[in-house]
């Protein structure tokens, strides 16, 4: 079990709300999915990495249309005039105007092609929807990177506050011994040194709680610009610094998973995939292609001569040289062997990850254990120096290096809580699909 925070840092953390937010009216309550929602939104990589996606999807459309019927419709209305002479017409023994006309035609005519069998634009089509899909996981990493940047500052913001909390209660108690020490000085039971230490004391732990708001503050300035909120707008953190313990799991159970969910390994798989079906389109190029074309409509020299005509035609065409093909394979090849070398090491840093993510939660809830253990203990010896002085068995020396072995368990119960909140963060991200789970995870929900 993990041993509770002492009675007076406990009081602060549930009921202390910090003191500049009390300057501010109306303060936003802000909490850690609150956070990552408004950052989510704000973010310039993930509205970058968004447009990548419309970008590739349109890529793709733009490919369909290839293999897709074209129609269109002219209606040409010409005068013209014709040289028989320089068109080489003459006939012999019979004079030939040298010019023909002026003369009109009107015509209306729809033309319309398809590409029949067509494998290079098939292919083409295909890479270009892999390609969409590789975009899509690059966004989704992109959110997903923003949910560990924005639950890693909002840590740190309750991190900062929590210390605020700590040194608040330890001013508390700083105040309380020197109040003792005065009274027992006029009772004649301690001497002016023993007012003199407190004083110092409480001076030392005023100096530090100023600093620690300042930290908290500045804190709270870096999370606001990340989620989006003007600088200026008051923030109170809705949350507390906490354990939440975290399921067990093992690396090599959870790996298959990860490497299904992770949305940067998965981008270069689907890129993978997409060097295939444009290495594919690549051969295709000599392939045959067979074409349909047709049009319909009428011509005349007048509106009211237009006759129907049409024409229907299949073509197949082969390419017979193509120098250019046997360097396009070269290089998608060469491109499919770096994406082979960069997914082998992708593959190790998720292991990585997973393995690492497991070992700090593990190292960190033992330690919070400890911590917390450590801070009872520290509590216990602050009330008995303060009970023992208060009695005139000792000096306040003995309770002020009681209140600084309070300060450094304190100090140690935070870094512990922090070192495990940034652990379930680090677990998130290496197990993927982080947008969907980081509640569960982050939060305990």
């Amino acid at each position: 079990m993990i041993r509770p925070l002492s009675i007076s840092l406990s009081f602060f953390l549930l009921f202390t709300v910090p003191s500049f937010a009390q300057e501010q009216s109306a303060p936003l309550r802000l909490t850690l999915l609150d956070a990552i929602h408004r950052g989510l939104q704000a973010n310039l990589g993930v509205l970058v990495a968004e447009t990548r996606v419309q970008e590739a999807a349109a890529i793709s459309e733009r490919r369909q249309s290839l293999l897709l019927p074209r129609v269109q419709i002219q209606t040409p209305v010409a005068v013209q005039s014709h040289s028989l002479k320089a068109m080489g017409i003459s006939v012999p023994g019979l004079p030939l105007p040298d010019v023909v006309g002026p003369y009109s035609t009107y015509e209306a005519r729809a033309y319309a092609d398809l590409s029949v069998v067509d494998l290079q634009a098939l292919h083409a089509l295909r890479g270009a929807r892999e390609s969409t899909s590789a975009a899509r996981s690059d966004y989704q990493d992109a959110r997903d990177l923003v949910i560990r940047s924005v639950a890693t500052l909002y840590l740190s913001s309750q991190s900062q506050f929590a210390e605020v909390m700590a040194a608040e209660s330890r001013v508390d108690t700083a105040q309380t011994l020197l109040k003792v020490a005065t009274d027992q000085r006029d009772a004649g039971v301690a001497t002016g040194i023993d007012v003199l230490r407190a004083q110092v004391q409480l001076a030392n732990e005023k100096q530090s709680l100023v600093q620690s708001r300042n930290r908290a503050k500045s804190s709270l300035l870096v999370l606001a610009r990340n989620v989006g909120i003007s600088p200026g707008t008051g923030i109170e953190l809705a949350e507390r610094l906490e354990f939440r313990p975290v399921n067990s799991v093992t690396a090599e159970t959870v790996l298959p998973q990860a490497l299904a969910s992770r949305p940067d390994y998965q981008s270069l798989t689907r890129q993978r995939a997409a060097l295939d079906e444009q290495l594919r389109a690549s051969r295709s190029r000599y392939l045959p292609k067979l074409d349909a074309t047709g049009n319909y409509g009428g011509i005349g020299r007048t509106l009211a001569s237009m006759r129907g005509t049409e024409l229907a035609q299949l073509s197949l065409t082969f390419t017979v040289f193509d120098r250019d093909r046997e360097g396009e394979a070269r290089e998608i090849e060469s491109q499919m062997r770096r994406l082979e070398r960069q997914m082998n090491d992708a593959r190790l840093g998720v292991e990585q990850e997973l393995h690492q993510a497991m070992l700090d939660l593990d190292s960190a809830a033992e330690e919070v254990s400890v911590a917390g253990a450590g801070l009872d203990l520290a509590q216990k010896e602050v009330d008995l120096a303060q009970l023992r002085f208060g009695q005139g068995v000792t000096n306040n020396v003995e309770v002020i290096s009681a209140q600084d072995a309070l300060s450094r368990a304190q100090q140690n119960q935070i870094v512990a809580l922090t070192h495990h909140a940034d652990a379930r963060i680090s677990l998130a991200r290496a197990l993927g699909n982080t947008e969907a789970n980081y509640a569960e995870i982050l939060e305990g929900h």
